[in-house]
């Protein structure tokens, strides 16, 4: 029975950290965006987020946090939230599920601790600015 379930692979859907002034913080601030970079549009899009890890050796996580978004066009890029600064030093996990025509599809995203920083920089598509991606 399990060789019957197909779990189809997530391509050219990923999510990217990027930094942008915050005048409500006064300095730069870390959001994480979803990018579609596939020719599908993606539809009743959920993203389940949370941050875990240890800092001081003491374990710690955070409250879990919801986004639903009815469609994310194809080659288009949706804002999640904000990865607020005491937070970085934890992992940061995106649980994204979607829909494309009938099929379902679902992958977890994981910034690890401290990889969000301005030095692991690169070029995000579509966005054409400086962020962290992960696949």
């Amino acid at each position: 029975m399990k060789k019957d379930i197909i779990i189809p692979e997530v391509e050219n859907v990923f999510l990217a950290a990027v930094q942008e002034w915050s005048d409500d913080f006064m300095e730069k601030v870390w959001y994480a965006y979803l990018v579609n970079d596939s020719d599908f549009n993606l539809d009743s899009v959920m993203v389940v987020s949370k941050a875990f890890g240890t800092i001081d050796g003491e374990m710690k996580k955070t409250s879990i946090l919801r986004h639903a978004f009815v469609e994310v066009p194809s080659v288009s890029v949706v804002k999640i939230e904000l990865v607020e600064k005491s937070l970085l030093p934890l992992n940061n996990e995106f649980m994204v599920t979607f829909f494309i025509g009938n099929t379902l599809y679902d992958k977890k995203f994981i910034f690890k601790a401290n990889s969000l920083d301005e030095n692991n920089t690169e070029e995000v598509p579509i966005l054409f600015v400086e962020g962290i991606m992960v696949k």
